[in-house]
């Protein structure tokens, strides 16, 4: 006969070991980071013409993920394949779908963040 202290042993070490089997099993969660990349045409890329200070600058990113903008103005934004969110200075966040070409000619947010989805 088993003792009752040999069968709550038992027992926790079945239990232990489907945890660990569940937990090796899973797929875990995707690691998001957006990614500063060189502009390619042809790229379906987030592509964002700025300027700031009376510099300009053209800036293309990909993969998800939130990312500082250091308060640049915001001339045209091409989404590509690409849902995003920008925030502005004001503390609005303004979303984009994919495959929009904006342009800001008379009002270009201050944009402190950007977020691809």
């Amino acid at each position: 006969m088993i003792s009752k202290s040999k069968r709550v042993t038992r027992s926790m070490a079945v239990a232990f070991a489907a945890a660990a089997a569940l937990t090796v099993s899973m797929p875990s969660g995707n690691a998001f980071a957006i990614d500063h990349v060189q502009c390619v045409g042809g790229e379906n890329f987030l592509k964002i013409w700025s300027h700031l200070d009376g510099r300009e600058s053209v800036d293309c990113y990909a993969n998800a993920g939130k990312t500082g903008f250091g308060g640049w103005w915001i001339d045209r934004i091409s989404t590509g394949n690409n849902d995003l969110i920008y925030y502005d200075a004001n503390g609005d966040s303004v979303k984009i779908e994919r495959w929009h070409d904006m342009t800001f000619p008379n009002h270009p947010p201050r944009v402190v963040a950007i977020q691809i989805l």
